[in-house]
């Protein structure tokens, strides 16, 4: 059996297609590798088939002297349930009219369509993104606008988009992106053990800031602000307010609020809701815990205040996931 036969079997298991043309760009291609294509025995028989399509004919070299062969062509965009495009070799750089025909026949069909980085430059091209909101690297952001005025270009962002269309901002981002996109198929727990395996963090909002200003803390602050994230850890469920949490650390409410900005990037009640929500996505899929309880260990209070908070940042009911992504007993 051949490499591309054995990719295209099994058709329970969705199809990751990757993107590879003449000037990759590698990093960008590599978190695509990295998350949708090594095999990952210890989370089951259903994970990604993964296949790379070559978008130019020929041989295909990437950034750094490396040469790609793909698995095959546009054939594969026609069964990929998920399509990456990895960067693009240059904003101003045509995109064939082929691929472009190719990617609006797949998201017609329902393929999910996710850019990382410049590749949003291809998607935007295609027109899928037409009236839609996108990003991109923050060098990009006044270029895609300028180039396609139809598209609501959101400059500060991570990450954006909804369940089939999806766009990221700088390489890193696309680390974000495609946990979230397994996060979304498989579960938190799939999605923070994909996570501990690159050792970065399990989860960035994509709402999260792309530029991070953080100057070197003062050594007594930056051990305080560690106390205090050991500590909420530990009190997520208590109500905290920003004057409560500048006390405990022996700081006025506005320099917390800087320092804690500078640290992770969002305000102390947006950490507190990213963190709860994780839990609540936990206690979803590993507990029998009812949803009131859920809510009341979590910090929510009502099942009103969960319900909101948790459909507004996953598009689904917490009853809905636990249906998604608890596996049934045996």
């Amino acid at each position: 059996m051949t490499e591309i036969a054995r990719i295209m079997t099994t058709p329970s298991r969705p199809l990751v297609v990757a993107l590879a043309y003449d000037g990759l760009c590698t990093f960008e291609f590599g978190v695509a590798v990295e998350i949708f294509g090594l095999p990952r025995p210890e989370l089951g028989e259903n994970w990604y088939r993964f296949a790379v399509a070559a978008v130019d004919e020929g041989e295909l070299r990437a950034t750094g002297g490396i040469r790609i062969v793909a698995d095959g062509g546009y054939e594969l965009l026609e069964q990929a349930d998920t399509i990456v495009v990895p960067g693009w070799r240059g904003v101003a750089t045509p995109v064939p009219e082929a691929l472009c025909t190719a990617l609006r026949r797949a998201h017609q069909r329902g393929c999910r369509l996710i850019s990382i980085c410049s590749g949003v430059f291809v998607l935007a091209a295609s027109g899928v993104l037409d009236g839609r909101d996108a990003t991109t690297h923050w060098r990009y952001t006044d270029e895609l606008q300028q180039r396609f005025p139809t598209i609501k270009v959101v400059e500060d962002v991570l990450y954006i988009g909804d369940a089939r269309l999806m766009t990221s901002a700088g390489s890193a981002a696309g680390i974000d992106l495609c946990l979230h996109v397994v996060r979304s198929d498989f579960g938190l727990e799939a999605a923070n053990s994909v996570a501990r395996r690159l050792v970065v963090q399990p989860h960035r909002d994509g709402s999260q800031t792309q530029q991070l200003t953080r100057p070197v803390a003062r050594s007594r602050e930056s051990e305080r602000l560690g106390q205090l994230f050991d500590w909420l850890y530990g009190h997520l469920a208590e109500p905290h307010t920003l004057e409560s949490l500048a006390q405990r650390v022996g700081m006025s409410p506005r320099t917390l609020l800087r320092r804690f900005q500078e640290s992770t990037g969002v305000t102390p009640a947006r950490w507190l809701l990213n963190e709860r929500l994780q839990r609540v996505q936990q206690a979803l899929t590993d507990s029998r815990l009812s949803i009131e309880q859920i809510a009341e260990n979590n910090g929510f209070g009502t099942t009103g205040a969960l319900r909101h908070h948790f459909q507004q940042r996953f598009a689904v009911s917490p009853q809905t996931y636990r249906k998604k992504f608890t596996q049934p007993t045996k």
